[in-house]
């Protein structure tokens, strides 16, 4: 089995990847996107606006909501780019939002689907003077027991 981990922004093209992979090997694709717990300043932008009682609403519902509805777009997504009917689309297994750090979650999703390979980006935002690949990149080719096929992200230097 393949795991693409990916973000967002890069999804079609860490996809494609995945998906020859899964092709050429007859294997299924778990699709995992992690999204970062808020920050301090934010949980205490939302407490001031909010109040605790809706934070901790917010916390709970709300945070599952967000997850839930990021999950139907990017399934929404896979079937807008590769059409319904498409073959590829019957090897994509599962599409999970986690919340929480981006490794840990990525190895620990591995673990749990038993999965032969990770596909991630080298990148998920932009590269930083002197940094050939990416904090998570780094963090699952370091922690990782899988074998990893790590993307190259071609992105602009700012």
């Amino acid at each position: 089995m393949y795991g693409s981990f990916d973000a967002v922004c890069h999804r079609p093209y860490v996809t494609q990847h995945a998906l020859a992979l899964a092709r050429t090997f007859n294997a299924g694709l778990y699709v995992i996107h992690v999204v970062e717990p808020l920050g301090l300043f934010a949980e205490s932008v939302l407490q001031s606006h909010l109040g605790e009682e809706a934070l901790k609403e917010l916390r709970g519902k709300g945070v599952n909501t967000f997850l839930d509805a990021i999950e139907q777009r990017m399934l929404d997504g896979f079937r807008e780019e590769l059409g319904d009917g498409h073959a590829d689309l019957s090897l994509i297994r599962t599409v999970r939002v986690v919340q929480g750090e981006p490794a840990s979650v990525i190895i620990e999703q591995a673990h749990k689907l038993e999965v032969d390979l990770l596909v991630v980006g080298s990148h998920s935002r932009r590269i930083e003077e002197g940094t050939s690949i990416g904090r998570t990149a780094a963090r699952v080719l370091q922690f990782s027991d899988v074998p990893v096929y790590m993307v190259p992200m071609m992105l602009k230097k700012e």
